[in-house]
């Protein structure tokens, strides 16, 4: 594991919420080209990923597999920032989009969830199959960064055949840790964004799918309640606590064999960086903790070394040392 104290946040913005809120909104020039393709479930839901391919890529170069957070989707500015970067570099991108999110809204009657690595997988596989001989590298940002270290973990041996590397940004790895972080009342704000998109989204969902079952949730919710009253009945789980100790991914890590980095911040306001101390990290998994960053944050100081979006330059880095290899 690595203690990593060297991202100097940019002046004046070493506070997490600062890193947090501002990392989101400053964001210009976002306009990406790409193709929407649909990639079929079994269940016949369909997802949409946005494929960007540079013109002068090859079948035999590399794809990196994107996948966004919670309320995210292929527009999501992280993983638009990146592309863009990647796509100079000749790199082919994918932005996944989980069930409803993005180009995929009305081409899926189920929703995305915790436990959703089987879609991903799902993901995964159509892109070999379409391009086998090109090397795939998946990254996901926090319900993203989760779900792609349950999809490494559940892969197990297997993982090496479908993928050369995984990161994993800002990932809440013990889902119990962050929703009672997520309830904290100096979280408020974020807890109220998340819950206002994920009512939007399920209301949206039975708008387009009149046939499924009606909706009825009480005011006031939170997200926990969110948790508890619709999507572990939904799932079939007792209980939102038993929802989120199956899907937790923080199991799952010491099953991983492809090469993986993990990125958190030590002061991020709702993930805690020290819950992927209580297990055993197989050889292939490197942890970087930053002193600062907040929660896909870190906006680094001007001068430094991998400047203002310290971020996308720790993954274009770590991305070209696999590439390396």
């Amino acid at each position: 594991m690595e203690e990593n104290n060297y991202f100097k946040p940019f002046p004046l913005l070493s506070g997490y919420h600062g890193q947090t809120i501002l990392g989101s909104l400053l964001n210009i020039g976002l306009f990406l080209s790409s193709k929407t393709e649909y990639v079929e479930l079994p269940d016949k839901d369909e997802i949409a990923v946005e494929v960007s391919t540079p013109k002068r890529w090859k079948p035999d170069k590399p794809t990196v597999v994107l996948l966004h957070g919670l309320c995210g989707s292929h527009r999501s500015p992280y993983l638009v920032r990146l592309v863009k970067k990647l796509m100079r570099r000749g790199i082919q991108s994918v932005r996944m989009n989980l069930r409803g999110c993005g180009s995929g809204r009305g081409h899926a009657r189920n929703f995305y969830h915790c436990g959703s690595s089987p879609d991903i997988i799902a993901v995964l596989e159509y892109m070999k199959k379409k391009y086998p001989d090109s090397p795939l590298i998946l990254i996901g940002y926090s319900l993203g960064g989760h779900l792609v270290l349950k999809t490494a973990g559940e892969l197990g041996d297997r993982g090496p055949e479908l993928l050369e590397q995984v990161i994993s940004v800002s990932p809440p790895v013990n889902l119990i840790t962050s929703m009672r972080l997520l309830s904290n009342p100096k979280n408020r704000m974020y807890e109220r964004y998340f819950l206002r998109h994920l009512l939007d989204s399920i209301y949206d969902l039975h708008a387009l799918f009149p046939d499924l079952p009606p909706v009825s949730l009480p005011p006031d919710l939170t997200v926990f309640d969110f948790d508890e009253l619709y999507v572990a009945p939904r799932l079939g789980f007792r209980s939102a606590f038993e929802y989120y100790k199956n899907c937790s991914s923080l199991p799952l890590i010491p099953n991983i064999r492809i090469p993986t980095h993990i990125l958190f911040s030590k002061d991020d306001p709702i993930i805690d960086p020290h819950d992927i101390d209580t297990v055993k990290l197989p050889n292939c998994v490197e942890v970087t903790k930053t002193d600062h960053g907040g929660h896909l944050g870190f906006l680094g100081a001007p001068g430094t070394q991998h400047g203002f979006r310290w971020l996308d330059s720790m993954l274009l880095k770590w991305i070209k040392a696999t590439l390396s290899n």
